[in-house]
């Protein structure tokens, strides 16, 4: 990213405008929320949503200027990223953007399916018609969302309003980091839209065994529903992976191929008769 050096990727960005306003410089922000942290959301969106991609350099100077801040709140807000896996600070090096990751995938999906099988076991006992309300209007909105961003909000408020009733708040805190952490990976998704019904499928047998109170049938739905998803990024990352190599030979094959020869200029009368 050559404007990673001399400026810095968010600049001039309209779409990002509105989550890049720091305390006292836009309308305040409610709940009061730290420099740092409004500087972690900005970088992770950027991420998200590629303008910031895997790989990409986060120079500390660069994101200072353009948020107008010192140094301090900016290696806070990389420190926070690094914890949550969205960016990667090597010594002597610095910060970068982490890169998308096959096995990381895939072992989020699986601490997240023994985590949430644990936390839907002890949520249902304690769900009521009011509780059961919630996440059934959940999955609904969830349906028929195309845009990624929301797609994701949803299924992690779906998926966390089902253990909300466990009452188990340091649970609840550790599946919120590691939905954080594989936000990437769940909108890959969306390169698989066959997937995506399948998976809204998967939710509304997951709720309505949650429903009947069927403890053993509803662990097992949403560990296989979860494992599911891993393989499924695992798979996609490996083929994609796999013929990176291949594309960037047909490249370089591309750009050493010998010029056209010319056309062999016309022969005049008097060459053709000699």
């Amino acid at each position: 990213m050559s404007n990673a050096t001399n400026g810095f990727p968010l600049e001039g960005s309209a779409a990002l405008a509105s989550r890049t306003a720091l305390p006292g410089v836009a309308a305040p922000l409610s709940p009061p929320t730290s420099t740092s942290h409004v500087i972690a959301d900005a970088l992770r969106t950027a991420i998200v949503e590629g303008t910031l991609a895997p790989g990409a350099p986060l120079r500390q100077d660069a994101i200072a200027r353009h948020f107008s801040v010192s140094a301090i709140p900016v290696r806070e807000a990389l420190r926070q990223l690094a914890s949550e896996g969205w960016a990667r600070i090597e010594l002597n090096k610095g910060a970068s953007v982490a890169p998308l990751s096959r096995d990381e995938a895939r072992e989020i999906y699986e601490i997240r399916s023994a985590l949430e099988s644990l936390a839907l076991g002890l949520a249902i006992p304690n769900h009521t018609a009011a509780s059961l309300r919630e996440v059934s209007a959940l999955a609904k909105t969830g349906l028929h969302e195309t845009d990624p961003s929301l797609y994701v909000e949803r299924n992690e408020a779906f998926h966390m309003s089902l253990y909300a009733p466990a009452g188990r708040p340091q649970l609840m805190e550790m599946l919120a980091t590691l939905h954080r952490r594989g936000e990437r990976y769940l909108r890959l998704k969306f390169g698989f839209p066959a997937y995506k019904g399948e998976s809204d499928a998967e939710h509304a047998e997951i709720l309505a065994a949650v429903k009947r109170r069927d403890i053993p049938a509803a662990q097992e739905l949403v560990r296989a529903h979860l494992l599911g998803t891993g393989e499924l990024i695992y798979r996609f990352l490996t083929e994609r992976d796999a013929a990176q190599p291949a594309a960037k030979k047909r490249r370089a094959a591309d750009s050493s191929a010998s010029p056209a020869t010319p056309r062999s200029r016309s022969r005049t009368p008097d060459e053709a008769s000699s």
